[in-house]
């Protein structure tokens, strides 16, 4: 809150004078950095897939480009993850700690330390953020911003993951400016925020295998719009920056993941009804990526970043392990990723672009979230803030092409 209120007023008028979101345009000078945010995975999930050539954009990107596990933050959970991602400060800093914060569902109002948008918009870079976890109600940046998960809506009640539509939004801005949303409504069409939640333990009973399959129908339907989102964004304002998020992969894992009878929570009736849904989501996101890196060019810089992994239910942490539920508190789950030391559930960094090296590891734990916006701010000549607790991930790129942005 104290963020927002001392800086809301001058990052408008900083927006105002650079134009407005119809007048911004990605500029030569700058270089172009388009970060795709992929929820809950994790290299060992999805490296069976990248051997069998079933994720070819992902595995595009690895070959041109530099990679690893990404050390996360202890108890890690969506909005605590990517606010320190935006931020580069811990959670109890930015203020951003969880799902709920005092009882209320996390929100922009919360933060208590400048965001990367923010930072870019007041130095001239125009900014670009779709469907990016915690990042309602909107704020003005030198571009356009949409909401993603925890966005408020019809129903919706706090600490509960929601899935309105944008023409269901409550209790705040889902886009700005506000001029255009009516410009997605009528050519992106009325598409739904965040990922599908997952069916109530009452409507599962006795339809486990029905109630899946249409459940999984949904997500893929969410999917494609999201995709119809990201390329009329990419097509139509293109900006200098753009963060662009995926979340039902996590989603899904939290309850299909695909356990064996002796993992706890196991239920032969949800976990054998469709083996192939995880982490087989993540061949649908890498058909995401492939539609994303269509509409960019050789010159774009691309991080693709996952803001944890995801672990099946430890037995020793739950005494019933049907007692850890969703958001809903009514949906058993079955895997998840807040675990008190997030070194167990690390998620995943890739980069490309001009000057990174190729088909580069980066070994144990490189990089961290707390990495994410130095390394951004770097690309474009922007001082890293004396509160940032991330560094440069300056062994990523080739020697003598550590200073890339153009002055």
């Amino acid at each position: 809150m104290f963020f927002r209120l001392v800086t809301l007023a001058a990052l408008t008028l900083s927006v105002l004078a650079t134009g407005t979101r119809a007048q911004v345009q990605s500029s030569k000078s700058k270089p172009r950095v388009v970060v795709v945010g992929v929820n809950g995975m994790e290299l060992d999930i999805i490296r069976p897939l990248l051997l069998k050539g079933e994720m070819p954009n992902l595995a595009k990107v690895i070959k041109n480009g530099a990679y690893g596990k990404l050390r996360t933050v202890n108890a890690p959970n969506c909005p605590r993850v990517y606010t320190t991602m935006f931020t580069s400060t811990k959670p109890e800093e930015h203020g951003v700690t969880g799902f709920l914060v005092g009882g209320i569902t996390a929100n922009t109002n919360m933060l208590k330390e400048e965001p990367i948008w923010s930072l870019l918009s007041k130095h001239g870079v125009s900014v670009g953020m779709a469907n990016v976890p915690a990042t309602f109600p909107v704020m003005p940046v030198n571009g356009y911003m949409i909401s993603g998960m925890l966005t408020r809506g019809k129903n919706c009640e706090d600490g509960v993951l929601c899935a309105p539509k944008l023409s269901e939004v409550e209790g705040g801005d889902a886009v700005y400016p506000a001029s255009l949303k009516s410009e997605l409504l009528k050519n992106v069409g009325d598409f739904y925020i965040d990922c599908e939640r997952m069916p109530s333990a009452e409507q599962l009973r006795g339809h486990e295998a029905e109630v899946i399959d249409s459940w999984l129908k949904r997500v893929d339907l969410i999917r494609e719009q999201q995709t119809k989102l990201f390329a009329y964004l990419l097509k139509n304002h293109p900006t200098d920056f753009t963060w662009m998020v995926q979340s039902c992969e996590d989603r899904t894992g939290h309850w299909l993941y695909p356990i064996a009878p002796y993992n706890a929570g196991y239920n032969p009736k949800i976990n054998s009804a469709r083996p192939d849904a995880f982490p087989n989501q993540y061949i649908g996101f890498d058909k995401v990526l492939g539609t994303i890196l269509q509409n960019i060019d050789a010159n774009t810089y691309v991080f693709i970043v996952s803001d944890h992994g995801i672990k099946p239910l430890r037995e020793f942490e739950e005494t019933d392990p049907h007692a850890h539920m969703d958001h809903e508190k009514t949906t058993p789950v079955i895997a998840k990723h807040d675990f008190a030391d997030g070194d167990d559930v690390p998620g995943s960094f890739f980069a490309t672009g001009p000057g990174i090296k190729h088909d580069m590891r980066l070994m144990g734990f490189e990089a961290s979230v707390y990495d994410i916006a130095p390394t951004i701010l770097h690309l474009y000549g922007i001082p890293q803030p004396e509160q940032m607790r991330g560094h440069v991930l300056s062994q990523i790129f080739e020697p003598g092409n550590d200073k890339v942005a153009e002055k």
